[in-house]
């Protein structure tokens, strides 16, 4: 399926188009804490033609046949783009998750290709320790794939996840 502009899409996210839509795909997670595992993952991002796109995700372990085992991470928020600063960010994205965690993130958004690195953690007393993380996400030959990098438990800012997700009806 061809992505097609919304014609009701503000201007100011046309950077961020590409996202809009459904995706499911699978990917690997591995930290030096926990054992690598391949998990699947639906990602729905919609507007309503404010200017911010709303962001959901969902995630689950997968056995070595591809069958789902259980749930994993979950993640709700928010894209905004914002005026270009002189670093040259001009999206934030604002996550929060289950597990006691809020994330607000900076960066850059091109036409096909966001990196963002967290500008503020914050967790409740009884979440897990993180510090911080860097996500990208490339529009790749009508694929959505993306990268995160994180810094947690004592250990420093490395790969965490990686995933390619298809655009589903």
């Amino acid at each position: 399926m061809a992505f097609h502009l919304d014609t009701d899409l503000p201007k100011e996210l046309a950077p961020l188009a590409w996202l809009i839509g459904k995706w499911a795909g699978a990917g690997v997670v591995g930290y030096p804490t926990i054992e690598s595992a391949n998990f699947g993952q639906e990602i729905v991002c919609s507007h309503d033609g404010r200017p911010f796109l709303e962001w959901r995700s969902k995630t689950w372990l997968l056995d070595e046949a591809g069958e789902k085992v259980r749930p994993l991470a979950t993640e709700v928020g928010f894209w905004r783009p914002v005026p270009e600063t002189p670093d040259g960010t001009n999206v934030e994205l604002l996550l929060t998750h289950p597990t006691g965690i809020v994330e607000m993130y900076a960066g850059h958004a091109q036409p096909a290709k966001v990196e963002l690195r967290t500008d503020g953690v914050m967790r409740s007393p009884h979440a897990k320790e993180y510090t911080a993380g860097h996500r990208m996400y490339g529009y790749v030959q009508s694929n959505l794939m993306w990268v995160m990098d994180m810094a947690a438990v004592g250990q420093p800012l490395q790969s965490h996840l990686s995933a390619e997700l298809k655009r589903v009806e």
